[in-house]
């Protein structure tokens, strides 16, 4: 077990006009001119109102934090300077779809094409974490087995409690927003690589796709790189939320390295299982209680991450993270996003605020918690 396990972060970011609190309706180019030329690893996204930021693959925690911290800390400072707000959640509160501006690149304009309506109303940002695997021709049935571990992920993610100025009753609606696309979700259970790769093959000829990068699953094998990529997590606000939630995920697919026997042959009843639990950590995030396989039980999410925490002790410590993963447990104890943009929410209206007024606070308080980028 020597592989180190490198990984990589991505994280999507939502920007907000500093007067108003609603996405920027002009043109924010200057923005993000100044943030490619004064920072590295800042990336446009398929909307203007968004930038992602990416750290270097690494199997240093402390470092990754460094590099998300400075990106992150140096985004705010870059917005402010314009006249916004950067923040990160799965669903921007007050952008409204339709007086959305695409970001002017041939592959975003390709994609608005094709997928019309349903693209243009995708307003929302994920955490991608990508985990290199030390035999990459066995990241399909790396996939098939870690997919019951997908909806404890999901659920320390919800930051998406809000879409298009509603209070949507849910902790994370960004993946319900995210389903309108094609081939989004879980991905199949395929039997091994060549199936996989038969069906890249034959999407690919068809004309149905591109490439592979064309396939937004919750979790997918990269085509350029020997890693797995997660991509069912929510944008967290907190840069800790998304450190535990990255090596929670690094411990998992090591765990699953190690013991070949752990969840192997799923059916389609186990994936039956994993899309209800699915629903459950979107619609009440680390309050939701998840369908146990094994025990045919629900079970509160946070005896589950303690489960998680006691199966992958070994891998944690071999990979330096044990403070990161355990931060899992203090999301659970204080909740994740979606229950501090709801508690800024209804605090406001408690204080006769106007619907407006609280969503300018959720605004506020995202943009805080973004900014503060403690260890």
């Amino acid at each position: 077990m020597a592989h180190a396990y490198r990984f990589g972060i991505e994280e999507e970011l939502f920007l907000a006009n500093s007067r108003t609190r609603a996405a920027p309706s002009e043109s924010v180019s200057a923005f993000h001119k100044a943030a490619r030329s004064r920072l590295e690893g800042v990336e446009r996204e398929m909307l203007e109102s968004q930038a992602e930021i990416c750290s270097k693959p690494s199997a240093s925690f402390d470092e990754t934090h460094e590099a998300l911290a400075k990106l992150r800390t140096g985004l705010c400072g870059i917005g402010r300077e314009h006249g916004l707000k950067v923040f990160a959640a799965g669903t921007h509160p007050t952008a409204i779809w339709t007086d959305q501006r695409e970001t002017a690149k041939v592959r975003y304009r390709k994609m608005i094409e094709t997928l019309q309506m349903v693209g243009r109303r995708s307003i929302v940002s994920g955490l991608h974490v990508h985990v290199e695997v030390p035999e990459p021709d066995q990241r399909i049935d790396l996939i098939n087995r870690l997919m019951p571990f997908l909806p404890v992920l999901l659920a320390l993610s919800t930051s998406s409690p809000f879409y298009e100025r509603h209070r949507t009753g849910l902790a994370g609606y960004r993946l319900r927003a995210y389903a309108e696309l094609p081939r989004t979700g879980l991905p199949e259970l395929f039997d091994g690589a060549d199936d996989f790769e038969r069906y890249v093959r034959v999407m690919t000829r068809a004309g149905a796709v591109e490439d592979a990068t064309y396939f937004w699953w919750h979790i997918r094998p990269s085509i350029r790189y020997p890693t797995l990529e997660l991509r069912v997590a929510d944008s967290c606000t907190r840069l800790k939320d998304t450190l535990a939630i990255a090596a929670l995920y690094r411990c998992l697919v090591r765990l699953c390295v190690r013991r070949p026997e752990l969840n192997a042959r799923p059916t389609g009843a186990s994936r039956g299982f994993v899309m209800e639990n699915l629903w459950r950590a979107q619609r009440d995030g680390v309050h939701a209680a998840l369908i146990d396989e094994a025990a045919e039980e629900a079970v509160p999410v946070r005896r589950l991450v303690e489960r998680l925490l006691d199966l992958v002790a070994e891998d944690a410590a071999a990979l330096g993270c044990n403070a990161q993963a355990a931060h899992a447990l203090t999301i659970t104890e204080c909740g994740s996003s979606a229950d501090g943009q709801i508690r800024a929410y209804e605090a406001s209206l408690a204080a006769g605020g106007s619907e407006r007024k609280a969503l300018s606070g959720v605004i506020d308080w995202l943009a805080r918690e973004t900014a503060n980028c403690e260890a």
